[in-house]
């Protein structure tokens, strides 16, 4: 593929998260090899921290619960006995579960935005990102928010360059989404425990793999292969502290609430035994047809913009097809097409995405938190978007005028931190190289002081579209 002046730009902000001082010379050589090498290294870890897995966030948070409820009814006991007296107070210094989900909560978001600010793998970082939003959970749902990084961590980064169907299997299965949609109630009305208890069927995590996760919403299923797919989930729950019989906070498949009988999906019959037809049901998902398109289609649009062909969709998809749901030859066929490279600047970067670049382009010390809060201001908060269909991705999803205002806001107190030492004019060439335009580069040498300067830079258009 020859190349053309704008694609190391290209290379570091359509398909990575902003461009440092000095990397566009260091790339220039070579961006489309630069991105490529990203896929053979594989690196989707955050290194250098430790956090705990997800289960065992969770299984603390479920001894946190269980040490309340204790402590309450021991007061209340206790109170009764000594004619009502309000002395006796619960244990003040017991770790509430809100507070571990909060704190678990805080430790993730740091590690995951340090991790965005210094990578050398942002496109990988990209990767991430864009599945972990494909299999949205929200930490918006109680005792999720202690885990949703986890998920993350566990679910979507080891998987982001593998199979498609094992990336599926490992979201599927993850407490995180158990518990967000409600699988972990899901029990067979026939099941053992569903004779007994009278409980029955939840169709929402069928549904979202279906409808979000694999086909799409135009992928050919009706409400009868929803209430198949829930049937073949039946038993996939999460341990709780109630017994020695599992690990507390991990997933365990119970076979005494599991349907039995199997279920027809699709036109296809399952009948395997236990948690093994709810996995046959999910590989062949992965490897339908329709959900190659539907993958195909919502990687083009993130990565090119809305005004997808179907010429370059259908390149993904049949990489797709032929590789079995390899994900790192599906992103090998998207940097291989000319028209991923040379389409228009059009999509406007997300707030999480727009403040990492920030801190990448200006050099700027910023605590992590502090970005979080930041996206945060800007209807972007990190692992809570309102819905399982995950946070918008068209062009202009993000360009209202009220969020465009809040940026300059935000942009204004970057630009006040490295006004002393950056000057904008050649900090222009460094982060927007080729793709400066004749019209932001006047505007920004016309700047009565560097903090403006800056500040046009900033909220230029190319510097706030990819």
């Amino acid at each position: 593929m020859s190349k053309s002046p704008k694609d190391a730009v290209t290379a570091l902000r359509r398909f990575g998260l902003g461009v440092r001082p000095d990397e566009l010379s260091r790339i220039d050589s070579d961006p489309h090899g630069f991105v490529a090498s990203q896929l053979d290294s594989r690196s989707s870890a955050i290194i250098g921290v430790a956090l705990p897995a997800a289960h065992e966030r969770l299984g603390e948070i479920y001894r946190a619960e269980r040490a309340s409820r204790i402590t309450k009814s021991a007061v209340t006991d206790a109170r009764a006995k000594s004619s009502g007296s309000t002395l006796l107070k619960p244990e003040a210094a017991l770790p509430t579960p809100a507070r571990l989900a909060r704190e678990a909560f805080k430790a993730e978001v740091e590690a995951r935005v340090v991790h965005a600010v210094t990578t050398d793998a942002p496109f990988i970082e990209r990767l991430v990102l864009f599945w972990s939003n494909h299999f949205a959970v929200s930490a918006s749902k109680g005792i999720v928010r202690g885990i949703v990084g986890g998920f993350e961590r566990e679910a979507i980064r080891p998987n982001v360059l593998g199979r498609f169907s094992d990336l599926v299997r490992a979201a599927a299965q993850h407490p995180a989404m158990l518990m967000y949609l409600d699988n972990v109630h899901s029990v067979g009305p026939k099941s053992d425990f569903g004779r007994k208890s009278g409980r029955g069927l939840n169709e929402n995590l069928a549904r979202e793999i279906l409808e979000l996760h694999t086909l799409g919403v135009s992928g050919g299923y009706s409400q009868a292969d929803v209430r198949a797919l829930a049937v073949l989930l039946t038993g996939w729950t999460v341990g709780n502290a109630a017994s020695t019989k599992w690990v507390p906070g991990k997933f365990r498949f119970e076979p005494n609430w599991h349907e039995p009988g199997g279920a027809l999906l699709l036109g296809r019959s399952y009948m395997q035994s236990g948690r093994a037809a709810g996995e046959a049901a999910l590989l062949d998902l992965a490897r339908h047809p329709s959900t190659a398109r539907n993958i195909a289609g919502k990687l083009v649009r993130h990565f090119v913009g809305d005004a997808t062909t179907d010429g370059l969709v259908g390149k993904l998809e049949r990489a797709f097809l032929d590789s079995d749901g390899d994900l790192a030859t599906v992103m090998r066929a998207l940097l291989e097409a000319r028209e991923a490279w040379t389409a228009p600047q059009q999509k406007v970067v997300p707030p999480y995405d727009y403040m990492v670049s920030l801190v990448r382009g200006f050099a700027q010390v910023e605590p992590p938190i502090r970005l979080h809060q930041f996206a945060a201001r800007l209807g972007h908060v990190t692992w809570s978007p309102t819905s399982p269909k995950g946070w918008p991705d068209g062009d202009q999803d993000w360009a209202g005028p009220a969020a465009l205002r809040e940026r300059l806001r935000i942009v204004e107190v970057f630009a006040r931190k490295v006004a002393g030492t950056a000057d904008p004019r050649s900090l222009a060439d460094q982060l927007l190289g080729a793709q400066l335009t004749p019209a932001t580069r006047t505007h920004i040498e016309r700047a009565e002081a560097h903090i403006q300067g800056l500040v046009i830079l900033a909220m230029s258009p190319e510097f706030l579209r990819r």
